[in-house]
């Protein structure tokens, strides 16, 4: 089969659509910082920031998600919903040299709190350390609406506190915000291969882990109990992550569901794939192969750091086709 024809009759598309980049956002200014456990991606303040999506968005990229380096932390985290900080302020320079870029933004605490965690601390009457999740509702649903206010087009909520998409939405109705969509992180797994996102974020937590809170990879069916119950509340899409660990997660919600499904393609899932490119064991063709396995499982929307390579005047995707 020739080269076109294989193209003409190919089931699975990737597309400029598809794709979300993530930012890390720092204060100050005139910086970019380097992430050594993601070669190639970088912490940037909001002039960089700007003057780095140049190319992407010349070459087609239409959407990016945001997440927050602050320069003060403290116990409830109050610099996410601080107007100056450097969500916000990327939000307001998006749209003002972008704006037809889809901004989403990521609405968790772990980048804010001292303490690493996605929402303010409590102690049981067994005397263990939790997130108080009701707390932690009230202060998402604080930080979706100031990141509304400075122009976001998606508010992500990704800390799993249950009601969380609930709460967003009733703040953001309440606010005039009706108009605002929200991707739920709704079938997020405690998973190994979030290391170095921790490490671009600078959130790792300073005790225990986020498991209590975040799905067991043992589970699948209840996947779906959480994409329902964020459906329930107000959800517009919703998303499973890590992607390529759990395709078949990804193919469930999207024959239950009508809602768009996104997948993030995680860090860890990244850096594994670039070492193994660096060290000349894997060429790019693994890259749009991987990509193309999440698409092929349904995913409607690809959030991934590789969108870097896909928004390049020589696109992995065109090199990868015309390979074939």
């Amino acid at each position: 089969m020739s080269r076109t024809l294989r193209e003409i009759t190919g089931e699975t598309r990737l597309t400029a659509e598809n794709f979300v980049l993530p930012y890390f956002v720092r204060t100050g200014s005139n910086s970019e910082v380097p992430i050594k456990s993601m070669p190639g991606i970088s912490q940037f303040t909001v002039d960089r920031l700007i003057a780095d999506m140049e190319e992407p968005v010349k070459n087609g990229l239409r959407a990016v998600l945001l997440f927050g380096l602050p320069d003060k932390k403290n116990s409830e985290g109050s610099s996410a919903w601080d107007s100056r900080g450097p969500v916000p302020a990327a939000l307001r320079a998006i749209k003002k040299y972008y704006p037809e870029v889809v901004t989403m933004a990521d609405v968790c605490m772990c980048e804010y709190t001292d303490h690493g965690h996605c929402g303010p601390l409590t102690e049981t009457k067994l005397g263990e350390i939790t997130v108080d999740n009701d707390k932690a509702l009230l202060l998402h649903a604080r930080i979706a609406t100031a990141y509304a206010e400075a122009g976001a087009d998606v508010v992500a909520p990704s800390g799993m506190m249950d009601g969380v998409v609930g709460a967003i939405r009733e703040k953001l109705d309440q606010s005039g915000f009706i108009d605002t969509t929200i991707m739920a992180y709704s079938a997020k797994y405690a998973s190994s291969f979030y290391g170095p996102f921790r490490d671009a974020a600078e959130s790792p937590p300073k005790s225990g882990d986020r498991k209590t809170y975040q799905m067991s990879p043992m589970n699948s069916r209840e996947a779906l109990r959480e994409v329902e119950l964020d459906i329930e509340e107000g959800a517009d899409i919703v998303m499973v992550k890590p992607a390529l660990a759990y395709l078949d997660i990804i193919r469930m919600v999207r024959d239950e569901f009508i809602l768009p499904v996104a997948a993030y393609n995680v860090s860890g899932e990244y850096s594994m794939l670039k070492a193994a490119i660096e060290k000349n064991w894997l060429s790019y063709d693994a890259v749009a192969e991987t990509l193309l396995s999440i698409r092929r499982a349904g995913a409607d929307i690809i959030i991934s750091y590789f969108a870097r390579e896909i928004f390049k005047e020589d696109s992995l995707i065109d090199v990868y086709r015309h390979s074939r």
